[in-house]
């Protein structure tokens, strides 16, 4: 797929000396859904916020669509929408109006039946001719989201765009991703639901401390770094591990219970074969097995970890 939005090299560093972005390269693919996984403070705002056309970077560059988002910023900046965080709106004014002046403020043609048709999408049309100020925070949240929506972008970022909302708007949301995807819009989004992002992200990108860690193909990045779980219930506690079981690296649970063995999902080769074997012949006798794969969040707490 060709690209979207080229960043290269992108520096941030603040008037207080805090370098928020440390060389960020980071290439978007046109109609993919990318998830931007990091903890507080990584940089991912940031990063959004600087593409955006929010925050002046303080190297490199970034176009969308070849749009250079500081030369040429009408263009770019006419191709995104944003969601973000904070809940920024004008609490005297209508929802309807609310949404008509976004799509008006990016030089847009009046298009009312589209506007209807994101207000249906996102269960706001009953609200259309509510004050902003009489919504409930998950409410406001829609509006932001039809906002971003409403001239038509063909990048959209949404920043936390469930956090502290209900789950009705979180489907409702992950619904309009998907229609929007099917339209080849390209959607960057950041969310600390991580089992959302491993639903439906295509790639994910992983960043600590203003450095890009990772952008691979979710697949391909869970095949690679994921591992297995074998529970190993037992049909009596154990206190400790027998000696001859040492080289399995096991680990014992809490009650003595069960064992847990963690291997590779890409090894040709497991070992539980004659983990089961040599089980046996310590005199353990097994009650149950059971499997877990690695989830996403499991692999984006790792890298995490290494990189503190």
């Amino acid at each position: 797929m060709p690209t979207v939005v080229s960043v290269e090299n992108v520096t941030k560093v603040y008037d207080s000396g805090f370098e928020a972005l440390k060389g960020v390269d980071l290439q978007i693919e046109e109609g993919e859904i990318l998830a931007l996984l990091g903890p507080n403070g990584a940089g991912k705002t940031t990063l959004i916020s600087t593409i955006c056309g929010i925050t002046t970077p303080s190297g490199g560059k970034i176009t969308v669509a070849g749009h250079d988002v500081i030369t040429d910023y009408r263009a770019a900046r006419s191709l995104i929408g944003l969601v973000p965080q904070e809940l920024s709106l004008e609490p005297f004014e209508k929802v309807m109006n609310t949404v008509k002046l976004s799509r008006g403020l990016f030089g847009k043609p009046k298009n009312d039946a589209y506007i209807e048709k994101i207000l249906h999408q996102l269960s706001l049309w009953d609200k259309r001719s509510a004050k902003v100020m009489e919504l409930s925070g998950g409410m406001k949240r829609r509006v932001l989201i039809a906002k971003a929506l409403s001239h038509e972008p063909r990048v959209l970022f949404l920043d936390e765009p469930t956090a502290g909302v209900d789950v009705e708007l979180r489907k409702d949301m992950w619904d309009v991703v998907a229609n929007l995807k099917a339209d080849g819009v390209t959607i960057i989004l950041t969310t600390h639901y991580i089992e959302e992002a491993e639903a439906i992200a295509d790639r994910v990108g992983v960043i600590n401390q203003g450095r890009i860690l990772l952008v691979e193909p979710k697949e391909d990045l869970m095949q690679r770094m994921g591992q297995k779980r074998l529970t190993i219930e037992l049909q009596d506690a154990v206190a400790n591990i027998p000696d001859a079981l040492a080289s399995y690296d096991l680990m014992r649970s809490g009650d003595g219970m069960a064992l847990i063995y963690s291997y590779e999902t890409t090894s040709s080769r497991t070992g539980i074969t004659t983990l089961l074997s040599d089980l046996q012949k310590a005199g353990l006798q097994m009650k149950d097995l059971q499997t877990r794969q690695s989830s996403l969040e499991d692999i984006f707490v790792d890298l995490v970890k290494e990189e503190a």
